[in-house]
This record gives structure tokens, sequence and C-alpha cells, in this order.
């Protein structure tokens, strides 16, 4: 047979292929919802200029979705064991957009707490059973790959997203919260139809969280995911304040910097994706953990645009080469019957990082620039370590 008949996988297919079609209208869903995500990055704007807010009273709402949002991930983690993930994640994003639709025409300070409340409550409710159906649909060997490549819809529709949200906002902020409710039924609407449901039978008679709490090597980990996302939270806190208040950078000038996040992701996420998963999970995630916060560290000595986004650079690879492989680790942590609840943990550190992250990062931006940055590094070097320890157990599994 000559060389030219035998077949190569093509690099789509390498990258691509191999993945249950469930998994693509998952994958689908994620990117028009990511989209569509356009009220939340402008929250602070709408309260404050379309609602005439002052700012103690933006702070309180966007404290009660904090709140919304720490019960969230356990709600949630629940019923994707119970009723199902299919029920949850459709049900979840029902929700989200009528709660979005809520929150869009609230005009008293009460009415805006309670809808934003709901909207935390019920706006990641699709985390968890996203993350079981992964594992249920997945062989453990592309779990890394598979949610390496949802990483990489919501930031390629995030970033889109955002884009048509600034040019949105400027027509009326209703225009942002139809789109955004829309997108959510579109999601909803596409697993139901196309996602089967995948609970594995008896599931719903699973014990509760402390059963999950009672798996020290979870509860490990999901400390180690807590200072990952307190890590990463920055970006949405307190690097905007430093960047504009301390290093004096125009908004124009720290957007464009930060747009070099997304384009990366966006190009060479996909790219590394498949050699990153075929690598020890607990050694790359530590890898990725200590170049993030080696990337943070450095923040500390910017002083110019061009340095901010050497930075963004560093700390991104370190975020690229994380991508999959948390959900793979929980995935592999979680007994089938419990990985709801599992990915609610995990997701909880997220939610909690969101708000610590500012009670943090303020006062350690207040004693100083150096002080802040070098304390997100060591954070970051120390999950990195933590993850190390884990690795061993973690193997086991």
């Amino acid at each position: 047979m000559s060389s030219a008949t035998i077949e190569k996988p093509s690099f789509l297919k390498s990258r691509l292929g191999g993945l249950p079609r469930p998994f693509w209208a998952l994958w689908g869903g994620t990117l028009v919802n990511r989209l569509g995500t356009m009220v939340m990055p402008f929250t602070g704007v709408y309260l404050t200029q379309s609602r005439g807010l002052s700012v103690t009273a933006a702070g309180l709402v966007m404290g009660v979705f904090g709140a919304g949002s720490l019960l969230s991930q356990f709600v949630a983690g629940v019923l994707t064991d119970r009723i199902g993930r299919r029920a949850t994640l459709s049900g979840g994003m029902l929700a989200t957009a009528a709660a979005m639709l809520a929150l869009g025409y609230s005009a008293s300070l009460p009415a805006i707490l309670a809808s934003m409340f709901v909207l935390g409550l019920v706006i990641d409710v699709y985390r968890p059973a996203s993350n079981a159906l992964v594992a249920d649909l997945v062989s453990p060997e592309e779990r890394p790959r598979a949610y390496g490549l949802l990483f990489w819809g919501i930031n390629l529709g995030y970033a889109v997203g955002m884009t048509a949200g600034g040019w949105l906002a400027g027509l009326g902020f209703v225009w942002l919260f139809w789109i955004d409710a829309l997108s959510s039924v579109v999601f909803a609407v596409l697993v139901w139809r196309a996602v089967p449901e995948t609970r594995p039978a008896g599931s719903h008679k699973s014990g509760g969280f402390g059963v999950v709490l009672r798996d020290r090597v979870m509860v490990g980990f999901t400390l180690v995911a807590l200072g990952n996302a307190l890590v990463y939270s920055q970006t949405m806190t307190m690097l905007p304040v430093a960047m504009t208040q301390v290093v004096k950078l125009s908004p124009g000038e720290f957007g464009l910097a930060m747009a070099l996040n997304g384009v990366l992701i966006v190009i060479v996420q996909p790219l590394v994706s498949e050699w990153l998963g075929r690598r020890d999970p607990a050694r790359t995630f530590a890898l990725g953990l200590a170049v993030m916060g080696a990337g943070f560290a450095m923040t500390a000595f910017v002083t110019s645009t061009l340095g901010l986004a050497v930075t963004i650079a560093v700390w991104t690879a370190g975020e690229i080469v994380t991508a999959g492989i948390p959900g793979a680790v929980v995935a592999a942590l979680a007994p089938a019957e419990l990985r709801g609840r599992y990915a609610g943990l995990f997701g909880f550190a997220w939610s909690l990082s969101a708000v610590l992250a500012p009670l943090l990062g303020g006062p350690l931006l207040e004693l100083g620039a150096g002080v802040l940055w070098f304390t997100i590094g060591g954070v970051g070097v120390a999950s990195a370590a933590g993850m190390l320890l884990l690795g061993p157990a973690i193997r086991r599994r």
C-alpha cells in the first residue's frame, strides 16, 4: 500500500473527533449562552447609571447576588443527582431567563435586591449539571479534552458577548437583559431536546453533602481550587482598580491589554488541549497554578500597557494549562451517583472566591500594589504545592 493511501487524521479530527454527539449539543448550548452573557459584566454600570443607585447601594445589591451564588452550587449539586442532569440544567436556564427579565424591569431597591438574589441562586445552576453530564458521556481518557473544549467555548462566547454587550448598552440596557434571557432559553431547549438524561439509576437515593465532605481528597482539591479561584478572581476585582488608579492606565488601555487573554485562549488552547490531556493531571495542574501565580506576582512591576500585556500573557499561559483538568479530576474522584454533589462543592469554591477576592484584595492593595500581587502570587504557588501533595492520592483513584 502506498503512503498516499494511508489515511492520516486531520488536525481538526484529532482535536474535535471522538466525542459523542450529546457532548457537542452541550458545547453548542454553552457557546450560545456565553454569547448572550451581557448583563453581569455591566451590572455595576446598570445599577448606578440606569437605576440611579449609589455606589453603596450597588455594593449591597452585588453582595445579595453573592449570597445567592454561595447557596446555588449546593442546591444545584443535590438537584443534579436527585432529579437529573438534563432537568436541572434546563430548569436552571429557564429560571435564569425569568430572573434576568425581572431584574431588567425592576425599578425599586427591594425589587432589585430580590431579583439579584434569585439571579445569584439560579444563574450558575447549570455548572454541576454540565460537569456531571460530561463525566457521564465522555470516557476518562477524553475528559480533560472535553472539559478543555467547554472552557474554550465559554471564553470564545464571552469575548464576543462582551464586545456586543458594550455596544448594545449604549442603545439601552434592556437589550442586554432580553438577549441574555433568550440565550438562556436556547440553551435550555437545546439540552432538553438533544442531550439524554444520564443520571445513574438509584442516584436519587444517595446521601447528602456529608458524604462528599468526608472525602478528604475532594476537600483538599476544593481548597486547591479555592486558591486557584482567588488568584483568577483578581482579574475582575483588584486588577482593574490597580491598573487604572495606581498605574494610571486609561480604561481603554486596560481593556486593550485584557483582550490579549481572550485572544490567546481562543487561538492557543485548542492547539495544546489534546497534548495536555495526556499528561499527569496533578503535576500539570500544579504547573499551571505556579505559572499563574508567577504572572500575577509580576504585576507588581507593571508601569505601562506593554508591561501589563506581558504579565497577562504569563498568567494566561497558566490558565490554558489548567483549563480542562479540574473537571476531569472531580469526575475521577466522584462516584457516579454523587457527581452532581462533587461538582457542586467544586463550584462552591469559585462562588466563595467571588465574595472573598474583593474583601481580601482591597485591604492588601491599600497596603501597596507589591503587597497585593506578591500575596496573590504566593497563593498560586501554595495552591500548586497543595496539588502536588494531593497527586499520589488522585492517581490512586
